[in-house]
């Protein structure tokens, strides 16, 4: 198991000097945020970001995210073209050494929440989604109003994807995965990069787009579309567990056991209402998940890849990014990284 941190890049309240002080972690989740959705992965900038993060002693465990243009997901008549530049994108992150890479297949929105301060009793606070406050939110002047989205999408570009997407519905949209699927799986294996697609967050429909991968059933039938070791997952507990019929321990024990996680992202939540929940430390005490069961599932499976304690409280008075402070991540890595000492002790 390679303990790593999400980092934004130089910008990122946290800097590398601190992740590096965390026992126990190795690495650092990165990413090359500024560049669109589509565009090819340059290798100077790919060797930057490498180089930054080792010279901290770190290594870049895993990309998060080399993101799927929009036009794939619809089918659109450019896709080929997209898929191309993935591809190129793909070759140039493994001549850098990088083997993990998540992505995520989910229309327009990536992960969504209502409030990204909602007071917990102990004066912390977390990240919150609540349906009904998402059905309040006016998306007529984009996604200004949408919590963590600002001006990612004025009212024009908005309404014209979601038109595009009218006639995309959960199977057309796992055809279009398919068909990206059987393009850039060979092309990972061939280059010894395991592709691992991160669960929709949360795991439902949102503004009437479709959303499909939501359950162990989406997992399974994910995985089978191509059968190699390339296809595998971002595993992310607290994306999965708002739906009632998700057993993480479980599906955790499943497909690790099939050596079909990529990358594992380690969050405790709490379900306060139909679908509503929020965010929690990450003992299990704090929330809805056995985090032991899940991390025992996975150390019995021997996983070896990147694992992440994923998104935190604002405790202490830290302020930074909603979720991505360093106080509450480097106890969630401490917590993950005493479970995993202890299992792997002969007394145990």
């Amino acid at each position: 198991m390679k303990l790593s941190l999400r980092w934004y890049g130089p910008q990122d309240s946290v800097p590398l000097t601190f992740i590096r002080q965390i026992p126990g972690v190795k690495g650092v989740v990165g990413g090359l945020h500024d560049i669109a959705p589509g565009d090819v992965w340059p290798p100077e900038r790919i060797r930057d970001l490498v180089d930054q993060i080792q010279r901290h002693s770190l290594e870049l465990t895993a990309i998060e995210s080399l993101p799927v243009h929009e036009d794939i997901k619809i089918g659109g008549p450019d896709r080929d073209h997209y898929i191309d530049h993935y591809i190129i994108s793909l070759k140039n992150l493994a001549a850098a050494g990088v083997t993990t890479i998540c992505y995520n297949f989910m229309p327009v929105f990536d992960w969504t929440r209502t409030d990204l301060a909602y007071k917990l009793a102990d004066g912390a606070t977390c990240l919150r989604y609540n349906h009904a406050d998402l059905a309040r939110i006016d998306l007529t002047q984009g996604t200004r109003d949408l919590p963590g989205w600002g001006a990612a999408f004025d009212g024009r570009r908005l309404d014209e994807l979601r038109q595009a997407y009218a006639g995309v519905n959960e199977e057309r949209l796992w055809d279009n995965l398919a068909y990206f699927l059987k393009r850039v799986i060979p092309v990972a294996e061939g280059a010894g990069v395991r592709m691992g697609i991160h669960p929709d967050d949360p795991p439902w429909s949102i503004f009437g787009l479709p959303r499909i991968i939501v359950d162990g059933d989406a997992l399974r039938r994910l995985v089978d579309i191509v059968d190699s070791p390339a296809n595998g997952l971002s595993l992310c507990t607290g994306s999965l567990a708002p739906r009632p019929s998700n057993d993480l321990p479980a599906l955790v024990d499943e497909f690790a056991k099939q050596d079909r996680i990529a990358f594992m992202h380690v969050r405790n939540i709490h379900v306060d209402g139909e679908k509503s929940f929020h965010e929690t430390a990450h003992p299990s005490a704090c929330g809805d998940l056995d985090m032991l069961a899940i991390i025992k599932a996975l150390h019995r499976s021997g996983f070896h890849g990147p694992l992440r304690p994923d998104h935190g409280r604002m405790i202490w008075n830290e302020t930074g990014k909603p979720g991505y402070g360093l106080f509450d991540r480097a106890l969630g890595a401490a917590y993950i990284n005493g479970m995993w000492e202890a299992l792997s002790s002969a007394d145990v």
